[in-house]
């Protein structure tokens, strides 16, 4: 599929998510429909620009978003919903009401043509670093990473003036 652009409609996919022992189900057609939300699309839970950059960016402006009629702060890495759960507690992103979602098949991200692999470190079909900010499952504002392993257009702060 071609990349994702401003002006799709996300694709309807369901994704899972944890908190604390329950697993749970995101609905992207359903959970996005009337509301606004922004995605942080991430290649990996505990990955060290992820880890370091992109979800603190995320946890210091989810009150800046609310406060702009934001909804949903959802964060979209490729893997289990296990390690997803322990990222999103231990960062104090679940503190912060921010949804890891486990794109562990890597279904939304091909569906948004955004898959990389890189066989060397084990990355396979994982997510490109990106921000979206999307009305009613339509794409308004569409960030991506020009430089791999950078963190500089997809942050929180840039997202937040961009909306």
């Amino acid at each position: 599929m071609a990349m994702v652009k401003v002006g799709d409609r996300l694709p309807e996919v369901t994704l899972p998510y944890q908190v604390g022992d329950e697993v749970m189900e995101f609905d992207l057609g359903a959970g996005l429909a009337g509301k606004k939300a922004v995605i942080f699309g991430m290649p990996g839970a505990y990955t060290a620009t992820c880890s370091a950059a992109h979800l603190p960016s995320l946890i210091r402006t989810a009150d800046a978003f609310r406060a702009k009629g934001v909804d949903e702060l959802l964060v979209v890495v490729v893997n289990d919903v296990r390690v997803c759960e322990h990222w999103g507690r231990t960062s104090g992103a679940t503190g912060k009401g921010i949804k890891i979602l486990a794109d562990w098949n890597s279904e939304l991200t091909k569906a948004l043509g955004l898959e990389f692999t890189v066989p060397a470190i084990g990355f396979k079909d994982r997510m490109q670093r990106c921000a979206l900010y999307v009305e009613d499952g339509v794409v308004k504002v569409l960030q991506m990473e020009e430089k791999i392993g950078a963190c500089d257009l997809t942050t929180g702060e840039t997202l937040l003036e961009a909306i």
